[in-house]
């Protein structure tokens, strides 16, 4: 079975500014909240996605790719571009694989933010 592997692409930056801008204990909450929202976003893609809602795929993308973006998960932000140019080329074969690296690779920066707060950011 084939099982593919990608790293979480982390730049720590923007975790460590919003932690200076807010404090720890605010910048906690913020963290969680969007957090939460990501691994939902996640969840909400493959189910449009398998129903076949091509605009509804499209926002939760590009709603991901937001969120990452401020969280600094850099290959979250360059997949979701990837699922982006599938739904514009209209390659459904394509589409369907990079929406599921979006779903790898996107549960491991979420963990990989955890195993950050661990170690204190």
């Amino acid at each position: 079975m084939l099982a593919p592997f990608e790293k979480a692409g982390l730049d720590p930056q923007p975790l460590e500014a919003i932690f200076a801008r807010l404090g720890p204990s605010e910048a906690e909450n913020a963290l969680c909240r969007a957090m939460e929202e990501l691994a939902y976003r996640l969840g909400e893609l493959d189910r449009v996605h398998a129903e076949g809602r091509w605009s509804d795929t499209r926002r939760h993308v590009r709603e991901l790719g937001g969120i990452a973006d401020c969280l600094g998960m850099s290959s979250v932000v360059r997949i979701s571009e990837d699922v982006l140019t599938c739904l514009e080329d209209g390659d459904l074969v394509a589409l369907s694989a990079t929406v599921a690296r979006l779903g790898r690779v996107g549960e491991r920066s979420l963990y990989a933010i955890w195993d950050m707060e661990d170690q204190g950011v």
